[in-house]
């Protein structure tokens, strides 16, 4: 199977400062992958790079088989990557429905009815529990909610890769499990990349674990491998045996 994400020496570097450092990274169709690490690890500015908000220093990154380093982010959304930001992004002044309702039309061509938006940006709502607060400014929603509204702006897009960084952020216990069944189920029609600190979410939802330290990969695999893993006892959960 060909992979549906993949980067060949990718490397970003902020004045003598590595912040991605010649990562080799394979994501599968399909898969819901984690990405842990310390703070400064280099997730997010990896996850830049892959979203198109940030250029690499070298390497590649190549999706379904087609090489996008030089592309915008602009262009990748409309190849299907979608990238939900760590610091909330939203239009806190407008309605929850219009911040879903402008990526829908995204993904609407020839003059969208406005029975096809709804339908649509209802959906996404639903999908994410915010149906019922449509209607509200969205900078009126709690910071969990808000994050969850990035989520649905994310869904709206039609991903073929939805990258979630740190969206369990705000959210509370009741609500996060709600997530983890959201994630299930967009990945029955899409890959996930989720950058995530809440280590129970991390070992319930991914497929498979990569860990960055210092910029580069120290560890991957399977959930019970990483939890086993010495090395990431001792940069990330606590202290090796």
């Amino acid at each position: 199977m060909t992979p549906l994400l993949a980067t060949k020496g990718l490397s970003r570097h902020f004045g003598g400062l590595r912040a991605v450092d010649n990562v080799d990274f394979t994501l599968m169709p399909g898969e819901i992958r984690a990405v842990i690490g310390p703070n400064g690890a280099g997730k997010t500015t990896f996850v830049s790079m892959v979203s198109g908000r940030i250029q690499p220093s070298s390497g590649a990154i190549v999706f379904d088989g087609a090489d996008i380093t030089g592309m915008p982010a602009y262009v990748r959304v409309r190849q299907g990557i979608a990238y939900t930001f760590q610091i909330t992004s939203i239009y806190a002044n407008l309605s929850v429905y219009a911040n879903v309702a402008l990526p829908v039309q995204l993904t609407l061509r020839h003059g969208p009815s406005k029975s096809a938006i709804q339908a649509a940006v209802m959906t996404a709502l639903e999908r994410t529990g915010l149906a019922d607060r449509a209607h509200m400014p969205a900078g009126q929603l709690s910071y969990g909610h808000q994050r969850l509204l990035e989520v649905a702006m994310g869904l709206a897009l039609k991903p073929r890769l939805l990258i979630l960084d740190e969206p369990t952020q705000g959210l509370a216990d009741s609500e996060i499990d709600n997530f983890i069944v959201l994630v299930r189920d967009i990945a029955r029609s899409a890959t996930v990349l989720l950058i995530e600190h809440n280590m129970p979410v991390v070992m319930q939802l991914a497929d498979r674990i990569t860990v960055f330290n210092a910029g580069k990969i120290l560890a991957e695999g399977t959930p019970e491998a990483i939890r086993e893993n010495a090395a990431v006892q001792e940069a990330y959960l606590g202290t090796a045996p």
